[in-house]
């Protein structure tokens, strides 16, 4: 509690009695703001999500692992070691 007080003495010997109501309506003005914008984008998210969940209701499986590939045999090389 004693860092807002000193915080406030600062502001008001810098800004001065006058400017800082001024300030601080600018201040909570913008901060009402930003938060209009962040629950805007959130909301806006949430919906996206909801109407990707309703038009894909099953999950989503991942794709099969592809077979192994059959050994490739070098014609110049016999395993029977007969040449």
């Amino acid at each position: 509690m004693p860092e807002l007080l000193i915080i406030f003495v600062i502001a008001l010997i810098v800004f001065g009695p006058r400017k800082l109501p001024e300030l601080g309506r600018s201040l909570g003005k913008s901060l009402g703001e930003f938060k209009r914008a962040s629950n805007d984008l959130r909301n806006t998210l949430e919906e996206e999500i909801h109407i990707e969940e309703k038009t894909s209701p099953e999950p989503r499986a991942a794709a099969p692992a592809p077979a192994p590939a059959a050994p490739v045999e070098d014609p110049q090389h016999d395993p029977a070691g007969t040449v």
